[in-house]
């Protein structure tokens, strides 16, 4: 493919970096390079390198997973922070920085547990914490392990 034709891919320089990051995450783990204290290293190197808004954000919704789920194993997941049951992720959290969005967002996978009907929210919005959201938070999340 010629550089041009990859300018032209309309896949943004986020996009790529996020892929890259899950081709190393998948090449680790093909090598049993997965273990559990250096995942949450990776995390919680990943929730340092974000603007203070999003660390912020990203460090709260880390201590809400843990506490709710401990269960979960932390790792990153496209270079984000997410959070585990059996090597499938359950849920993440995505950085507004990370895809220049205008808010974080807190994103549950298919393996999550929290089907409601024949249609159900599977990803949230998050722009800070209060006391209510992080009793939602904790809810969802032990919802979503089972």
């Amino acid at each position: 493919m010629s550089p041009a034709r990859k300018e032209n891919s309309g896949v943004t320089a986020e996009e790529k970096e996020a892929v890259k990051a899950w081709r190393r995450e998948v090449q680790a783990a093909r090598k049993g390079k997965l273990d559990p204290a250096e995942a949450e290293n990776e995390v919680l190197g990943a929730i340092a390198a974000m603007a203070p808004e999003d660390r912020a954000l990203a460090e709260k919704v880390h201590q809400l997973v843990k506490a709710a789920a401990p269960g979960l194993q932390p790792r990153t997941w496209y270079g984000m922070p997410a959070y585990a049951k059996d090597g499938k992720v359950i849920c993440f959290f995505q950085n507004a920085g990370k895809f220049k969005a205008r808010y974080s967002t807190l994103g549950f996978s298919d393996k999550a547990q929290l089907d409601d009907g024949t249609m159900w929210p599977s990803s949230f919005a998050l722009t800070k914490l209060g006391p209510a959201e992080e009793k939602w938070i904790t809810a969802l999340v032990r919802q979503a392990v089972g």
